[in-house]
């Protein structure tokens, strides 16, 4: 029964994954001035791939556990706002307003974190490395705003 949560719950993060298809970063993305620390463009999928992997393994964990409601609702809001943060970022080109999901996502992923160490240390565990990515997702997205403050689309005066 725990393979068909982890079918479920890897779907969810794979839909949340496939906005990096809609909104590829494409040239507007590729003409920014990055930090030298900027992770190579082949690794984001590898990374995302695994963090999916174990995201969906906590999910699928905690799903058949009792006392688990904080965690599944949590781990839904943490989902969807992963879910956002492309569209926003590569989609509407609006970095500040990136960084303002990517915040929400990273105390999302946090409070998810200890939700589900709560009810299954071993699906706490596996947010670890989730946690840290989105930290630095974080960084660079802050880094990238900062190297670049006039690459956001001009606000449209009313």
């Amino acid at each position: 029964m725990i393979w068909l949560y982890f079918g479920i719950f890897l779907a969810a993060c794979f839909a949340a994954g496939s906005t990096g298809g809609l909104f590829p970063p494409g040239k507007w993305y590729d003409a920014l001035q990055k930090p030298s620390w900027t992770p190579p463009n082949w690794l984001f999928p590898v990374a995302w791939t695994v963090l999916y992997l174990c995201m969906a393994g906590a999910g699928a964990r905690v799903a058949v556990s009792p006392d688990n409601g904080l965690a599944m609702a949590l781990w839904s809001l943490q989902i969807a706002l992963n879910g956002l943060w492309t569209p926003v970022f590569f989609g509407l080109r609006r970095m500040k307003l990136g960084l303002i999901v990517l915040s929400a996502l990273w105390a999302a992923v946090a409070a998810t974190m200890v939700a589900l160490w709560q009810v299954d240390w071993i699906a706490g565990a596996l947010f670890v490395p989730y946690l840290c990515w989105v930290s630095v997702a974080g960084a660079l997205n802050f880094s990238v705003l900062r190297l670049n403050p006039d690459a956001e689309p001009a606000r449209e005066e009313a």
